[in-house]
C-alpha cells in the first residue's frame, strides 16, 4: 500500500490556510515552541508539512472555517503534474453535476480528495467550488494553457449573437461551436450571454472540441454546472483531423485557434472538402481554423475568431483572404489594442464572418467593416497595462450597430467601411490601421490639445530653468557635512525601510478594479514603461507581508542600471521584489531632500555590488548628509523644482515626438490652408 503523499506548504500559504498575515504566521513560529519545524525549502524560504500545520492550528484554535476551500488547493496541487491535478478538478466538477459512473480510475487517495471537496461543494456551492480549484490551478500553469480573458470572451458572444439571435427566433434549438475550447470561456460566455438576453437554455446546444483531454474534461463539467441549462457535448479531440460534430450545422462559431502551429495536419488534409477558399499554407493554420468554421456553420451563421494581426497581412495567405472577401464570407475585421489576450504585446484581430443564406448575392461589390480599436486606443505594444474594457466594448459595439443600421451620417473615428474591390489587389492586406486614417477634424483637434499641452510644458520648462540656472552652488565644495546612512537612520528611527515582497502564486489577478485591489509594482512593470499589471485584493495582501507604499513614501528601485528614488504620489501600490518603501519621520527628515540625496549618482558607485550590469544597490548603505532640518527644506524645495523638471522635459519628449510624428502625416497628406 502505497503511503500518503505529504503536502508542504509555504509560510505565506499558511498564513492564507488560517485567514491572517504572514506576519502572525511569523509570529506563531517564534513564540510558540510547538509550532511545526520545517521539512523542506530553506531557512529564508522553509516548507512545512500542511498535516502538523492543520493539527497545530487546531489544537491551537487557529482553524476559520471561511477558509476551507484554501484547504483543498495544496492537497491537489500536491497530486502530481500538470495532468493530474486538472484530471482531478475536473472529476470534481463531473461528480458535482450530478453525473454518476463513467469517470476516469483514480487511487484511493485521489478519489478521497475528490469526494472531499464534492462534500465542500454541496455545502458551499457546486459552481464556487469547482471554478475555485480551476481557477488556482490556471494561475500555476498560466504559461502553459492560453485563455480568453473573460471580458473579450463576453464581447466575441455578443458579436456573433447579436447577428443571429433575432433571426434564429423559433427556429429550433441554437447551436454553438467552439472547436478548440480550451477550457471553455468562450463557451461559457455565450451560455452567460444567451440567459441574459432571457433564451430558454434548453435552446441552446453548447458544442466544444479540445485534443487535450484535460481541458475538454474541465470544460465539460464547467458548464454543466454553470446553472444555465442548455445541452452540452464537449469532446476530447482534434476539431481539424478527426472533426466529431461534422454532421451538427452550428448558428454560431467562436474561436480563439493555437498560433503558429505548423503541424496542424497540412499533408493529410490536403484534399479536405473544407477548404473552399483554397488549401492553407503550413505555414498559416489559423486560416484551416477559420475554414473549418465557416464550413461547421449553417446557412446564416457566424463566426468569430481571435487571430494573430499576421494572419490579416502575410502574403501566403493572400488568396485565401481574397476568396474570403469575394464571396462575402468575411464581414468585418476588429484590430484589438495591445495587452487584450496571450500573447499581450501584439494587437490581435477579431475576423467576423458569416456562411450566406441560399440566395444571398456574392460580396464583390459589398463593403468590409473595418475597426481599429488599437489606434483608438493606443498603448506602447512593450507596456503591460490593463486594458479600458469598458471603453473597448463600447467602442467596437458603436462601430457594429452603425454598420447594421447602414448610418450614413457622421462618420466614426477610427472605423471604416470598405469596399471590397478597394481590397482585392495583390496583397489583400486586411490590417484594419492600413485603411484607416484619423479623420481630418479629429487628428485637428487632437493637434490642438497636443499643441496646448506643449506650450505650457515649454513654458515651465523655461520656468523651472531659469530657477534651477540660479541656484549658487560655489560654496557647496568648500562646506560639506557628515553623511550617515540609511541603515543608521532607521536604527535611529528617523525612516522606516522595507523591501517588496513576490506574491504568492495565485494571488497577482488582472481584470480587477480599482475597488477590487490595489495595484502591484513590478521591476518588470518600470522596465516596460511604469504601468503595474496586476493587482492584489485586500485578502491577498494579509496572507503575505506586502509592501505598500502609501503617499508621501519615497519608492527605491534596487538595480544598479535602473536605480531611481522618488517621492510616491496618489493611491497606495504594492511594491514587488527588488522595490522598497522608505517612510521618513517627518519631524527629522524632510521626504524631498531624502528622496534627492538617495537618487544621487554618487550613491550608485557607492552601494552597488559592481559584480555585473544588472547589480543590485543595497539600499541600507545609501548615504545621506546630515544637515538640521530647516536645511533640509531649502534643499528639499531644490530637490523638488529638480524632478518637476525632469518630469516635464520627459513628457515634453514624448509628447513632441508624437507631434513630429502626427503633422508629418497631415503635411503629406496636402492638408495645409493657404499659401
Amino acid at each position: 500500500m502505497s503511503s500518503p503523499r505529504t503536502v508542504l506548504v509555504t509560510l505565506a500559504e499558511i498564513s492564507r490556510l488560517a485567514g491572517v498575515g504572514r506576519a502572525a504566521v511569523s509570529n506563531w513560529r517564534r513564540r510558540h515552541p510547538t509550532f511545526p519545524t520545517r521539512v523542506g525549502g530553506t531557512d529564508t524560504s522553509p516548507q512545512f508539512s500542511m498535516t502538523e500545520i492543520e493539527t497545530w492550528l487546531r489544537d491551537n484554535g487557529k482553524i476559520k472555517k471561511s477558509a476551507e476551500r484554501e484547504w483543498l488547493w495544496p492537497r491537489f496541487d500536491a497530486l502530481g503534474g500538470r495532468d493530474e491535478t486538472g484530471a482531478a478538478i475536473a472529476e470534481v466538477g463531473r461528480r458535482l453535476a450530478g453525473d454518476s459512473g463513467g469517470g476516469p480510475e483514480l487511487d484511493a487517495e485521489t478519489d478521497a480528495l475528490v469526494e472531499q471537496a464534492v462534500r465542500l461543494g454541496r455545502r458551499q456551492g457546486s459552481s464556487e467550488t469547482f471554478e475555485f480549484l480551476l481557477r488556482r490551478w490556471l494561475d500555476v500553469h498560466v504559461r502553459q494553457i492560453p485563455t480568453t480573458p473573460q471580458p473579450l470572451a463576453a464581447l466575441m458572444a455578443e458579436l456573433a449573437l447579436d447577428t443571429v439571435l433575432d433571426v434564429h427566433k423559433g427556429r429550433g434549438a441554437l447551436t454553438v461551436l467552439d472547436p478548440a475550447c480550451g477550457v471553455g470561456h468562450l463557451l461559457t460566455a455565450v451560455a452567460e450571454a444567451t440567459d441574459r438576453a432571457g433564451s430558454d437554455g434548453a435552446d441552446v446546444r453548447l458544442l466544444g472540441g479540445d485534443r487535450d483531454p484535460v481541458l475538454a474534461a474541465l470544460t465539460n463539467a464547467r458548464l454543466r454546472l454553470s446553472g444555465t441549462g442548455p445541452s452540452v457535448d464537449v469532446r476530447a479531440t482534434d476539431s481539424l483531423r478527426e472533426d466529431p460534430f461534422a454532421d451538427r450545422p452550428a448558428d454560431v462559431a467562436l474561436c480563439n485557434p493555437p498560433f503558429n502551429e505548423r503541424e496542424w495536419g497540412y499533408e493529410e488534409l490536403a484534399t479536405d472538402a473544407r477548404w473552399s477558399h483554397g488549401l492553407p499554407p503550413r505555414t498559416e493554420p489559423e486560416l484551416a481554423w477559420v475554414q473549418h468554421c465557416l464550413a461547421r456553420l449553417r446557412p446564416g451563421g457566424t463566426a468569430v475568431l481571435l487571430l494573430p494581426p499576421a494572419v490579416s497581412a502575410r502574403r501566403a495567405g493572400r488568396r485565401i483572404r481574397s476568396s474570403l472577401l469575394r464571396t462575402g464570407a468575411l464581414r468585418a475585421v476588429v484590430a484589438l489594442p495591445p495587452g487584450c489576450a496571450a500573447p499581450h504585446s501584439v494587437s490581435l484581430h477579431l475576423w467576423v464572418l458569416r456562411a450566406p443564406a441560399p440566395g444571398e448575392e456574392t460580396q464583390g461589390s459589398g463593403r468590409l467593416l473595418l475597426v481599429d480599436a488599437a489606434s483608438r486606443f493606443p498603448r506602447d505594444a512593450s507596456r503591460e497595462a490593463l486594458p479600458d474594457w469598458t471603453a473597448i466594448d463600447s467602442f467596437v459595439r458603436e462601430a457594429f450597430d452603425a454598420a447594421r443600421s447602414m448610418d450614413e451620417g457622421t462618420p466614426l473615428p477610427f472605423v471604416r467601411e470598405m469596399p471590397v474591390i478597394d481590397l482585392l489587389g495583390e496583397e489583400a492586406d486586411l490590417t484594419p490601421g492600413r485603411h484607416i486614417a484619423p479623420l481630418p477634424e479629429d487628428t485637428a483637434q487632437r493637434l490642438a490639445v497636443s499643441w496646448k499641452e506643449f506650450a505650457a510644458l515649454a513654458e515651465g520648462v523655461g520656468k523651472s530653468a531659469r530657477l534651477l540656472a540660479s541656484l549658487d552652488l560655489s560654496a557647496a565644495a568648500g562646506d560639506t557635512p557628515t553623511a550617515t546612512t540609511v541603515a543608521d537612520l532607521a536604527r535611529a528611527g528617523a525612516l522606516t525601510l522595507r523591501g517588496g515582497q513576490q506574491p504568492p502564486d495565485g494571488t497577482v489577478r488582472e481584470g480587477l478594479s480599482p475597488e477590487e485591489g490595489i495595484p502591484l509594482l513590478t521591476f518588470s512593470d518600470l522596465l516596460s514603461g511604469g504601468e503595474p499589471r496586476g493587482r492584489l485584493t485586500p485578502e491577498d495582501l494579509a496572507s503575505f507581508e506586502a509592501v505598500v507604499a502609501e503617499a508621501g513614501d519615497i519608492v527605491v528601485v534596487g538595480v544598479a542600471r535602473n536605480f531611481a528614488a522618488w517621492v510616491h504620489e496618489g493611491p497606495p501600490i504594492a511594491l514587488g521584489p527588488q522595490l522598497y518603501s522608505v517612510r521618513a519621520q517627518p519631524e527629522q527628515l524632510d521626504v524631498r531632500f531624502l528622496a534627492g540625496s538617495l537618487r544621487a549618482p554618487a550613491n550608485v558607485r557607492q552601494a552597488g555590488t559592481h559584480t555585473t550590469s544588472s547589480s543590485r544597490i543595497d539600499v541600507r548603505r545609501l548615504q545621506v548628509r546630515q544637515v538640521p532640518l530647516e536645511e533640509q527644506r531649502r534643499y528639499g524645495e531644490a530637490f523638488g523644482e529638480l524632478a518637476a523638471f525632469e518630469r516635464m522635459v520627459g513628457r515634453a519628449a514624448e509628447l513632441g515626438t508624437t507631434l513630429v510624428r502626427d503633422l508629418g502625416d497631415e503635411l503629406a497628406s496636402g492638408r495645409l490652408v493657404g499659401r
